[in-house]
């Protein structure tokens, strides 16, 4: 006798298939990030979905992450308003939040590098001395001055500043956390202090008239910063009172796309003694008595 083959009809319809089961048993959801993940627009103008995981794993900050760094795949980041319109980039606040959990949610930083043909960074080359870009063909393109090659090297900048801030915070040096890097947009931790409607842009150190204790702990701030900068063989490059924030009580170094190897780069020591000079010029002018030339001996002598 000839068995049959025994099979289970096919459910025409995918909710059949929990015919029959206990609904208590039965859960349904559906992420709130499906609605259209690629229509940016149907969040209406200035919001996006976050961008975190996007990038690459290696551009995201470094761990161990601050509390604040909100990773949630439903965040949706708002755009706050101009901060500061430069040579260089703009940057932005953005505000990062997941509506579905309140406590999730923090202002960032956005630094957007503009394109080749809105920018110029003063003695680029100089800065660029040293550096090398990772495929042959980009390194051609930066050097003929393609369309390709100015695209490169916009993005080269933001790469640098990234790769900067990173280094610098794994350092332990005062720097913004670096948040993740897309493209030509840096995001980054926003430095405020308490103001009277609440948190706003920590002042940079040239707009503030601190008293002489404070100015003193701000001098010995940037020196100790100076030194493990140096010891770890890199310059800022453009120090000056207008690249430092005052976050209270708390001195932090910001602008680091242009930071050059101390000895890899052959105008490094230039570069180090006029950082000494801007930033001792400065605190000279508030009435410290600093020099430039010992401070830059100072750090040539722990340098090597």
């Amino acid at each position: 006798m000839q068995l049959e083959e025994l099979s289970s009809p096919e459910p025409s319809h995918p909710r059949d298939r929990f015919a029959g089961i206990d609904p208590a048993f039965i859960t349904s959801f559906v992420p709130y990030d499906e609605g259209d993940p690629d229509n940016d627009d149907a969040l209406g103008p200035g919001r996006r979905w976050s961008t975190w995981l996007d990038v690459d794993p290696l551009c995201r900050g470094p761990e161990p992450r601050p509390s604040w760094v909100v990773t949630s795949q439903g965040a949706i980041d708002t755009e706050l308003g101009v901060l500061k319109s430069g040579k260089e980039a703009d940057a932005f606040l953005l505000e990062r939040a997941d509506p579905h959990d309140p406590d999730q949610a923090t202002v960032m930083v956005a630094k957007r590098y503009r394109t080749s043909d809105h920018r110029s960074f003063h003695r680029s080359a100089a800065y660029t001395e040293g550096r090398s870009t990772k495929r042959s063909r980009d390194e051609r393109a930066l050097k003929r001055k393609s369309t390709w090659g100015r695209t490169v090297a916009n993005a080269e900048w933001a790469g640098a500043e990234w790769s900067a801030l990173v280094r610098c915070w794994q350092l332990g040096l005062p720097v913004p956390y670096p948040v993740q890097l897309d493209g030509t947009e840096l995001l980054m931790e926003w430095i405020s202090v308490e103001g009277d409607d609440g948190p706003e842009t920590a002042p940079r150190l040239a707009q503030t008239r601190p008293g002489h204790d404070v100015l003193e702990s701000y001098y010995e701030q940037l020196r100790d910063a100076l030194h493990t900068l140096t010891q770890a063989g890199l310059v800022h490059g453009d120090l000056s009172a207008y690249n430092l924030l005052a976050a209270g009580e708390r001195l932090v170094v910001i602008d680091l796309p242009q930071v050059v190897d101390l000895v890899g780069n052959a105008a490094g020591m230039e570069f180090l003694l006029r950082d000494c000079t801007n930033v001792c010029g400065w605190f000279r002018s508030r009435g410290l008595a600093v020099d430039p030339q010992d401070l830059y001996a100072e750090l040539v002598a722990h340098a090597f």
